[in-house]
């Protein structure tokens, strides 16, 4: 009974929130702002910050899903990001209450070399099945053959293959590394990088455009644009969905709202996907799109109370 009053109120709280306080709440989510933060300095409820961040995530997924179509692109470059939800997957034995998608979690995204367009991402762990959700996600959206770069990461051999086949020109970029000093052992320090090595897989890549820079660019974007990727604090997700939310709302923002410094427009106008530079507003507009109530025909409904 407290749960449904309390859900009550909240609906109502909603309903009543200005559009100004609606993207006072989206463009702090965006810019890494925690929503504990948001919800003092905007004076709401977190529970209507954690709305506001699931409908707008919801509203994304779908416009991505239609809008990121027919892509034109000549190189593409593809990596995932670690982060994790609740527990660490090596503390997650020991976790109290874990919820369902608890544990390391992996965000692989392909971003357009030229244009800086995310063109696919997808958030599981990082397995093979995980690299061919990707690599088939990204094959349905591309218009014409690419030049692809990925890391040394075997998962994504099997999965260029079964996506592409052999309409692909496809090169991994392996990187070296020495051994960790044992003064850094059993801390967050990686090996130092000695270089790296090109190898083609698949078609006629162009070795000295064989890189990965852009997308590891845009993991360092990522880690400091959400407080949910920030290592070493408090910040993490505590669930699945609201960390898969909080992304889909980040690569909205990236993609369509936010101008690039090197290209001065968006990524979404330098792909042509989009022709204009959206705002938060555009995206409270979707969410309330998606919000209206389906109109049924009068008959229908006439038929409906017989």
């Amino acid at each position: 009974m407290l749960y449904a009053k309390h859900k009550s109120s909240y609906h109502m709280d909603m309903n009543k929130l200005p559009l100004a306080k609606r993207t006072q709440i989206l463009a702090m989510l965006c810019e890494g702002s925690s929503m504990r933060s948001i919800s003092r300095v905007v004076d709401v409820s977190i529970n209507t910050v954690s709305k506001i961040l699931v409908e707008a995530g919801e509203a994304y997924l779908a416009l991505h899903d239609e809008t990121v179509r027919d892509v034109k692109a000549s190189r593409i470059q593809c990596d995932e990001i670690w982060s994790f939800c609740y527990a660490k997957e090596r503390t997650l034995p020991t976790a109290k209450a874990a919820t369902d998608g608890a544990g390391d979690v992996w965000t692989w995204t392909a971003i357009d070399a030229d244009t800086k367009l995310i063109v696919s991402y997808f958030v599981g762990d990082r397995s093979g099945q995980s690299a061919i959700a990707l690599m088939d996600d990204l094959c349905s959206r591309l218009r014409n053959r690419v030049q692809l770069t990925t890391d040394g990461h075997r998962a994504y051999l099997e999965a260029v293959e079964g996506a592409f086949g052999g309409d692909v020109d496809y090169a991994q970029l392996v990187k070296l590394y020495g051994e960790v000093p044992q003064s850094f052992k059993g801390r967050y320090s990686p090996a130092e990088c000695l270089g790296a090595k090109k190898y083609r897989v698949e078609g006629e890549p162009d070795l000295a455009h064989v890189s990965t820079s852009y997308v590891e660019r845009q993991n360092l974007t990522m880690r400091m644009s959400m407080r949910r990727f920030t290592r070493l604090t408090k910040a993490f997700s505590k669930k699945l969905d609201n960390h898969i939310h909080a992304l889909a709302l980040y690569f909205a923002f990236y993609n369509f709202c936010r101008v690039h410094k090197s290209l001065r427009v968006s990524p979404a106008m330098a792909a042509g996907v989009s022709d204009r530079l959206w705002s938060m507003e555009d995206i409270v507009a979707l969410i309330d799109a998606r919000a209206e109530p389906v109109k049924r025909p009068r008959t229908y409904r006439k038929e409906a109370m017989k």
